[in-house]
């Protein structure tokens, strides 16, 4: 147990090509072990925790953090921009964050909570002390995301804690997040007023988004329908996969019909509306393997599966392949 005990997490790969993105805008010498990393899919937090370090010798300033994040993009954070998109408002992705944000820094564990009259946004303090700079940073790059890609209008944030003593220019903080912000407190967190939460997501020509929903009309192409409900239903059930909302009573709700009624529409096809939602996750899982960003854990998690080994047996069930095996035949055609 001593072993998980000290088990300080990794961080998603993508954030080490943000790290490098930064050094070679700032004409910094990339440090060898900033390298050596570009190619892993995760690696060791206290490694990311070591290079932030590196990079702040090279460029002594405060808030560096703040400056590193300012050059974040979606393909950054993977998979959570995939689903962060697909959320309709500021809330509701919020609540999708606190799912997945392990798949990004899988160390603390983040809590979003309503402290009525706000949203707080905190992370539980991990085994090592987290620094000034692996806090802000974590903040700075979660204030970007939403600010950059998800909202037309600007993000009212109401405060912000860091758990460590102020730097000399504490100013800097308050002008990069138009807030307050306050430091020596009990927790990092973000606190945005509760009103924010219905703050609408959209930007029509944002690359990923695109990608979703082409993702998604191409699916609905190939699924057959007889007409107008099931079309309806199967862009239902698409929608409430990627919110974990897909249960029978939740996909008749939104179709406007009682349980039953959905369940004779369905008979009349000899479907099940199990069977249904299967055929809808099986072509949503060839359409993320596709994708070799994504790895089996991901995708597993993107079609509300708990544990991997229940898709891969799903998976089996499917298509006689296992999904690794599909993955290298759709590669190698």
């Amino acid at each position: 147990m001593a072993l998980i005990k000290n088990y300080a997490g990794s961080v998603y790969g993508g954030l080490g090509h943000l790290l490098k993105l930064y050094c070679e805008s700032q004409h910094l010498v990339v440090p060898p072990k900033l390298l050596e990393i570009q190619n892993l899919e995760r690696f060791d937090y206290v490694i990311w925790r070591d290079l932030l370090e590196q990079i702040q010798q090279l460029q002594p300033q405060t808030g560096l953090g703040l400056r590193i994040a300012k050059y974040v993009q979606p393909k950054h954070l993977g998979i959570l921009a995939y689903l962060a998109l697909s959320c309709e408002s500021l809330g509701e992705a919020l609540h999708r964050y606190q799912d997945f944000h392990r798949l990004v820094y899988d160390g603390s564990p983040l809590k979003v909570e309503f402290v009525s009259p706000y949203f707080s946004i905190r992370w539980e303090e991990t085994e090592l002390h987290p620094t000034q700079l692996t806090d802000e940073i974590a903040i700075a790059l979660m204030v970007e995301f939403l600010q950059q890609f998800m909202c037309k209008e600007q993000i009212q944030l109401h405060e912000i804690h860091f758990i460590n003593p102020p730097p000399k220019d504490a100013q800097v903080y308050e002008r990069y997040f138009h807030c307050r912000v306050r430091f020596s407190q009990a927790k990092t967190q973000i606190l945005i007023p509760i009103s924010e939460a219905n703050k609408v997501i959209g930007n029509a020509d944002h690359t990923l988004q695109q990608l979703l929903m082409r993702q998604a009309q191409e699916l609905l192409q190939e699924l057959p329908h007889s007409n107008q409900l099931d079309q309806r239903l199967q862009q239902a059930i698409l929608k409430g996969l990627q919110k974990n909302e897909y249960q029978i009573d939740q996909i008749a709700a939104q179709l406007g019909l009682s349980v039953r009624q959905l369940q004779r529409h369905l008979q009349q096809q000899n479907m099940t509306f199990q069977q249904r939602t299967q055929q809808i996750r099986y072509m949503l899982a060839l359409e993320y393997l596709k994708d070799p960003h994504l790895s089996l854990q991901e995708i597993a998690l993107l079609l509300c599966y708990s544990e991997q080994s229940a898709f891969q047996r799903a998976f089996k069930q499917w298509s006689g392949l296992t999904p690794q095996q599909w993955r290298q035949q759709y590669v190698h055609h």
